[in-house]
């Protein structure tokens, strides 16, 4: 008697922004690579915050949920236009708030997409409170992806923060997967600093060599064709990350570092990349 396992979606999240339609494409080529389902999820929340002193009007669900159900069609169309046929595709339109319908719908997804802003953010705004919300919050990787103006290059590295927290070797297995259904390099940083430190450079460069090559032991040996370029240099984490990340296709951190703790929702560095790339980031949430 065989058995059958079925394979964990990718979710995104789409409010039919321009941003969201990014995420929505970037998710069907992510769940076609990973052989996974795609579920395309809206949340209808309340649209206005009403303050002190003003009057409350009713809100047509109705209407705001025959609205979703056109936004996530739309979308379902173009996760067909970019993945093909084969690509098993759902869809939801919840009544609840955008970051809670997220976090649930993705509990036990592959990954959680968001754009990096929809209609509710200001223009100006470098990321929406929904992806900083889900990038807090979520219990799988996040992947926050640019709007569709910004040029990835397709055959850019996936590049990889690593500092040897347990986060970390969470974003270097990530990363070695990505990287290899990409058939790209993979660059893995390691930044140091001596602020605090009482050793010699050469030594603290000596310590970073090792401790990248300890964080790489085992999955190079499990990913033989994915080329690796080690980065050890003093330098602010998220400053190289960002530097190396420039002509990157893909940027992976572990939700915090070393200087984090057990709880910790987002750490400054995973935040600094976060806000400041100009490519898809992944937060390499949900590691056990």
């Amino acid at each position: 008697m065989s058995s059958t396992t079925t394979p964990t979606p990718v979710v995104v999240g789409t409010d039919g922004s321009e941003q969201a339609g990014a995420a929505v494409r970037w998710a069907a080529r992510e769940a076609a690579a990973h052989r996974a389902p795609l579920h395309i999820v809206h949340a209808v929340g309340v649209p206005v915050d009403f303050g002190p002193g003003v009057g409350y009007a009713p809100i047509d669900f109705g209407t705001l949920r025959e609205a979703g159900n056109e936004i996530v069609t739309a979308a379902r169309t173009l996760a067909r236009d970019v993945a093909g046929g084969e690509l098993t595709i759902s869809t939801a339109v919840i009544e609840a708030s955008a970051i809670p319908t997220l976090r649930d719908a993705a509990k036990d997804a592959r990954m959680l997409v968001v754009g990096t802003r929809g209609f509710g953010a200001l223009r100006r705004g470098l990321l929406g409170s929904v992806s900083t919300g889900v990038a807090r919050h979520a219990e799988c990787p996040v992947a926050v992806i640019p709007d569709g103006g910004t040029v990835i290059p397709e055959q850019g590295p996936v590049v990889v923060g690593v500092d040897g927290s347990a986060a970390s070797r969470h974003a270097v297995e990530v990363a070695f997967d990505e990287a290899c259904r990409r058939d790209v390099e993979l660059v893995a940083v390691h930044a140091w600093s001596e602020f605090g430190r009482y050793v010699s450079r050469e030594e603290m460069q000596t310590e970073g060599a090792a401790l990248l090559a300890e964080s790489l032991a085992g999955f190079a040996e499990n990913y033989p064709d994915v080329p690796v370029r080690r980065v050890v240099v003093e330098d602010r984490p998220a400053r190289r990350l960002l530097a190396t990340a420039q002509d990157a296709q893909l940027v992976v951190v572990g939700s915090h570092g070393r200087g984090g703790f057990a709880g910790m929702t987002l750490g400054s560095v995973s935040q600094a990349v976060l806000h400041a790339a100009d490519c898809p980031v992944i937060i390499a949430r949900g590691e056990r």
